[in-house]
């Protein structure tokens, strides 16, 4: 049997030595090693040994202690004051414990006593400083990577803020104009620049999810969806456009459909607008049609999508590259549409994210099919149904009715068009502005408020602000003893960041560019709404619907019970889950009363999960203790009640909601 031969290390050594001879007797030391391959480097000084050190070539370094009239611990201190990580033996002519510690205090890999040496001691202690040579190069590359993993996160954060400022502003001002009665004749106009506005969004959204794949911080989100409510949203939203171009857009199901998939809900909706939009922008003529079904794979049954168009199709050798980062398809007619090539390679690792994958089949001149497949939970006893997209109340169930709120609020941002286009949408509602440029003004004129025995309903504050920010002048003004609600607006929504903002005094997070839907969910959460009050008929015509979140099966009951006797609809769930499950049926309900003692769930986690999804609603928490609204730091917590629950504190409730 032949013995497998070890592998034999290189190393290049560099040698601190003035005698001639030792230099010899460590050469031949060397040579005498089989085991390495070593080129060795010789110099007889301190200033010469630095000198090479400096130059970062060499694997070990072997430093005699005695050079001249100065000692080699003189280099070593140099050495590791210089930042060199090259791994540095002490050689001396006679053993002393105490050179030897300090040596190894000021940072030598090893010592080694020149009388004593024999082959094995001499290549133990080489074999080690090369392994912490590695070890360090290992541990300066992963902090090299970290420094700039961190640096292109900073400019990620900065290019979104600088990207996203201009474009609320672009995106604001042109839907104040559409909704104008003064710009009938421009109209057509105003569209293209809201949908070019809209499309500059979408790349630079696009961008920002790609570096978070890239560098592994996308996190998805599983939540019960209603597929039926999903496929809705999308087809409302893109047979608009199909129409436009006129085109045919249908959604079929092939087989019965479950009624709820646990999915990324935004992400399979991303993935989905993604590829029906791009049939559409490359289709010029005919149609483009969806198709859904299940279908048994290996041990798992799983949702299918398949999205046809007859449109310009993709060359065969191509085909290959069209999931790639930044391509696009070489010809003259998908030249013209534009795009960064990133919206099919972020589909696709979406969709292998959740748990399924993706193909293209395609002719030039008569269209492609897309089909992807993804994991749709269990859904093994899911109730089914043919996909139906026609309206229901069910979809209409606890539509807003137009704004009316009393309260003034205070918009402190540097950039006067944002604080104009913020003030348009608040005025709008009825409530009153007061502004700020600045986060020393805000702070002046929240004292002076105070000081007059007033005060401001609802702060809406920038963070990215010259001077004092809007992180610096919220911790100021909450130590004004101002109480009222304070929302952060920004355009760097990083991960963590509302958990921060809310250790600071904050109640809510926007994100930039603020949608006017956005900004009435927060208004409407913070000031008080007189319009529900003045339409009685409507609330005549809808009864009001409430979800009840309780593990308790009698005090659940009991709860239906007493709000059913005040006329309102009552669905309740028993667990977190149920709960999730509840709104991907309804969306939305006019209130929440949710226990914090939930048995698969912490209360707040749960909260923040209905706030992420399903923004729109608004919770009261139930709990057998006091419980402070501001510790939940989530915007749709509007109150809190104390159990047991009594029927006129339900009736107070359903007085506020109508």
């Amino acid at each position: 049997m032949t013995k497998q031969l070890k592998p034999v290390i290189q190393a290049k050594i560099l040698l601190v030595e003035d005698d001639e001879d030792d230099y010899i007797i460590t050469r031949s030391h060397l040579e005498d090693l089989t085991s390495f391959d070593s080129q060795l480097t010789w110099v007889t000084n301190s200033r010469e040994g630095l000198q090479k050190l400096a130059e970062g070539n060499f694997d070990v370094c072997l430093l005699d202690y005695q050079l001249g009239a100065e000692t080699g611990l003189s280099l070593l201190k140099q050495a590791v004051d210089s930042g060199i990580s090259t791994p540095i033996i002490m050689l001396t002519g006679q053993p002393d414990k105490q050179l030897d510690l300090q040596a190894l205090e000021y940072g030598a890999a090893d010592f080694l006593v020149k009388s004593e040496l024999s082959e094995a001691r001499f290549a133990r202690a080489i074999r080690y400083a090369l392994s912490r040579r590695e070890f360090e190069l290992e541990r300066l590359n992963r902090l090299r990577l970290e420094a700039d993993n961190r640096s292109k996160d900073r400019f990620l954060a900065h290019l979104s803020h600088e990207l996203r400022t201009p474009l609320s502003s672009i995106l604001g001002y042109t839907e104040l104009l559409l909704e104008s009665d003064h710009t009938e004749d421009a109209r057509p106009e105003l569209n293209i620049i809201l949908n070019n506005g809209k499309h500059l969004l979408s790349l630079l959204n696009d961008i920002l999810d790609l570096s978070r794949i890239t560098a592994n911080k996308l996190e998805l989100r599983p939540e019960p969806t209603s597929l039926r409510h999903l496929m809705l949203d999308i087809y409302t939203l893109l047979k608009v456009t199909a129409i436009d171009n006129g085109l045919e857009l249908t959604i079929n199901s092939l087989t019965p459909l479950p009624v709820l998939i646990t999915v990324d809900g935004t992400r399979l909706r991303q993935v989905l607008i993604n590829l029906i939009y791009n049939a559409i922008k490359f289709t010029d003529v005919g149609s483009i049609s969806v198709d859904l079904w299940t279908q048994q794979d290996a041990a798992k049954e799983m949702l299918f999508f398949r999205i046809t168009d007859t449109g310009v199709g993709i060359p065969q050798q191509q085909l290959k590259d069209i999931f790639a980062p930044f391509t696009q398809i070489e010809d003259y007619l998908t030249r013209k549409k534009g795009g960064a090539g990133l919206g099919l390679a972020i589909s696709s690792e979406l969709i292998q994210r959740m748990g399924g994958s993706i193909d293209v089949a395609s002719e030039e001149g008569k269209g492609s099919v897309f089909t992807f497949s993804l994991d749709p939970g269990d859904i093994t006893d899911t109730q089914r149904r043919p996909l139906s997209l026609e309206l229901s109340l069910s979809n209409t169930a606890g539509a807003h009715n137009k704004l009316a709120l009393t309260g003034e609020v205070l918009i402190v941002d540097d950039l006067a068009d944002l604080r104009k286009l913020s003030a348009h949408w608040v005025q709008a509602t009825g409530a009153l502005v007061d502004f700020a440029e600045n986060g020393a003004e805000a702070i002046a004129r929240v004292k002076h408020k105070i000081s007059s025995g007033s005060h401001y309903d609802l702060i809406l504050m920038d963070l990215h602000m010259p001077d004092i920010d809007g992180r610096e002048a919220t911790v100021a003004i909450r130590q004004t003893g101002y109480q009222y609600p304070v929302v952060a607006l920004t355009a760097a929504m990083a991960k963590g960041i509302r958990q921060q903002l809310t250790a600071l005094g904050f109640n809510d997070v926007l994100s930039k560019p603020i949608t006017k839907n956005q900004l009435y969910r927060v208004l409407r959460c913070y000031l008080t709404d007189n319009a529900a009050s003045t339409d009685n008929s409507a609330a005549d015509i809808q009864p009001l619907h409430f979800l009840v979140v309780e593990d308790d099966t009698e005090a659940a009951q009991l709860m239906q019970i007493l709000l059913e006797s005040l006329g309102v609809n009552t669905t309740l769930a028993h667990s977190a889950e149920e709960c999730m499950r509840e709104l991907a049926l309804f969306n939305r309900f006019d209130r929440i009363l949710l226990d914090l003692g939930l048995p698969d769930s912490d209360g707040l986690q749960l909260i923040e999960r209905i706030e992420h999804n399903y923004p729109d609603n608004i919770v009261i928490v139930v709990s057998g203790q006091e419980h402070d609204v501001a510790v939940s730091g989530s915007a749709i917590v509007q109150q809190s009640l104390l159990k047991p629950i009594t029927k006129q504190a339900l009736n107070s409730l359903v007085l506020t909601c109508r």
